[in-house]
């Protein structure tokens, strides 16, 4: 048994004779002539990709095995497939899905030989990444692979921890590779430990950071009040680019195709490269842009206070869509081919962006300044402190339910939430995740509901209103206070938590057992 690689990998080779050997694979009898297996040729197998959420297809490679050998495929110590290698002891892309319920953290991918008991491991680690502000670029906010919090144990949650900044958070936070990243009032960007809240770095902006970072192909980028967008090494912090616009950026960007789009102060919704912050596009609207963008099936939407619902080619910018509303601060949640948007005027409206159609209409108790989250067919919004459940297809009300034990509050306009933090209007996003609704509020408070029913399942408090939405990631929950403090919670504060899978050891071959019911695959 060789020891773990540096690269993750453990491999175990016992040494061939020449031999005549006759197997029985599938029901079919195969004969085969094996040579001796050099001393130099120890097994390998490639995994692709090397990280990812439960539920995804993952690829295996082999090679360096014994010559037309059966080779089972486990995750951890479940034999999942059954290849059969070539001439040359290789086997490509041989395929399985990650199990549903595999917890977040290190698992390791076994491939053993039935005849000489070779055999190479690697890590896999599962994670249910929250990339951006609204999950994915769709900005539908549903995490639908988080597997630890649910329903039924959501009341056990408590602080696992809490990590300090230097002023306000409104930004919301993205979790990735085992980071926390969210901006500050104190103008700076952080990255905490996902499961301690140590500090890993910060990186300076020339203001205050209100927009909510996203994070892909290893950079953060996020906007801040002097008008830039900003684009950092998200292991190191290091600057990579930046890029201007004509005023704050508050909103939060989406990256896809290779593109970073953001909206900005000046009434202009930018398209940057990713990779190197050239700009691509640029087009105006009427108003000033809040909204954060949704991208999707090829177009970008995002809102405006000159009221109106816009739509762009996400390659060139140009418009295809303007729906006339009131004044629109929520960002876009696309689904299913509907847009879902709130407005200022009280209604969250469902849009059928080909046409422009308003599909449906439904009534709030206040201005809608907080962005839907769409999961299961159900749309979500927090409005004047309460939470709405809306039929998605028919914008029926589901259930609704207060989150605020205080609602004397003094009113605030649009004009002050960018001129007056900490701010105090509704503006926390709801988060969805494996059956459970988690939102901030004014009152200091984040809280849980049943995503069915709408029963209040949780709640705890932090040292201020909440503006920031929440995010649920690998059994956790985060979410920033106007107090300027990140706040996690996990089941039991953490402690001792199952789902903490780190620097597990890989399982000994010999307690792996082949199922011989399996076909090999092709």
């Amino acid at each position: 048994m060789f020891g773990p690689t540096e690269t993750g990998e453990t491999l175990m080779h016992r040494p061939n004779s020449r031999t005549l050997a006759t197997l029985l694979l599938c029901g079919v009898s195969v004969t085969a002539a094996f040579a001796p297996t050099p001393a130099s040729a120890v097994p390998a197998i490639g995994v692709s990709p090397a990280s990812d959420h439960p539920g995804v297809k993952v690829t295996i490679t082999g090679s360096k095995f014994g010559a037309s050998e059966a080779i089972d495929i486990y995750f951890d110590s479940t034999d999942e497939i059954l290849a059969v290698t070539d001439s040359k002891g290789a086997f490509a892309k041989h395929s399985f899905t990650v199990p549903v319920d595999a917890l977040p953290g290190e698992h390791w991918i076994t491939a053993v030989g039935r005849r000489d008991g070779d055999g190479a491991q690697k890590l896999f680690t599962v994670a249910t990444t929250w990339g951006e502000h609204g999950f994915k670029p769709n900005g539908k906010r549903n995490n639908a692979w988080e597997n630890v919090v649910s329903s039924k144990n959501v009341k056990k949650l408590d602080i696992a921890w809490v990590a300090s900044t230097g002023s306000y958070i409104v930004s919301s936070p993205a979790a990735v590779n085992g980071t926390i990243y969210v901006g500050s009032g104190d103008k700076k960007l952080y990255a905490f430990s996902a499961v301690t809240g140590a500090t890993l770095w910060s990186a300076s902006t020339g203001n205050s950071i209100d927009s909510s970072p996203a994070v892909a192909n290893g950079t953060v980028y996020v906007g801040s009040d002097d008008g830039k967008l900003y684009a950092f090494n998200a292991s190191t912090g290091a600057l990579s680019w930046t890029a201007s616009t004509g005023n704050a950026i508050q909103s939060s960007p989406a990256v896809a195709n290779g593109a970073v789009i953001v909206g900005s102060g000046d009434g202009t919704l930018y398209a940057f490269n990713a990779s190197s912050g050239a700009p691509l596009w640029s087009t105006a609207t009427n108003g000033l842009i809040y909204s954060s963008p949704a991208v999707a099936d090829g177009f970008v939407y995002v809102g405006s206070d000159d009221g109106s619902l816009w739509g762009f080619h996400a390659d060139t910018g140009v418009a295809r869509l303007r729906l006339s509303l009131s004044g629109v601060y929520s960002s876009p949640a696309v689904a299913n081919d509907i847009v879902y948007v709130g407005s200022f005027d009280n209604n969250l409206y469902a849009v059928e962006p080909f046409l422009g159609r308003v599909l449906w209409a439904a009534a709030t108790s206040g201005p809608i300044f907080s962005s839907p989250a769409v999961a299961n067919g159900v749309v979500y919004l927090n409005s004047d402190d309460t939470l709405y459940a809306f039929d998605a297809e028919t914008g029926a009300s589901a259930w609704s339910a207060p989150i605020h034990e205080n609602s004397q509050r003094s009113p605030q306009s649009a004009h002050q939430r960018t001129t007056s933090p900490p701010f105090t209007l509704s503006y926390s996003a709801p988060a969805v995740a494996n059956g459970v609704v988690y939102v901030g509020s004014t009152d200091t408070n984040i809280y849980a509901f049943d995503a069915l029913t709408g029963a209040a399942l949780w709640s705890a408090t932090t040292g201020d209103a909440i503006v920031s939405s929440p995010t649920v990631a690998d059994g956790f929950v985060y979410v920033g206070s106007n107090d300027g403090r990140l706040y996690a919670f996990a089941i039991d504060g953490g402690n001792n938590a199952s789902y903490k899978r780190q620097h597990t050891q890989p399982p000994s071959f010999a307690t792996l057992h082949p199922d011989y019911r399996l076909k090999q695959t092709l």
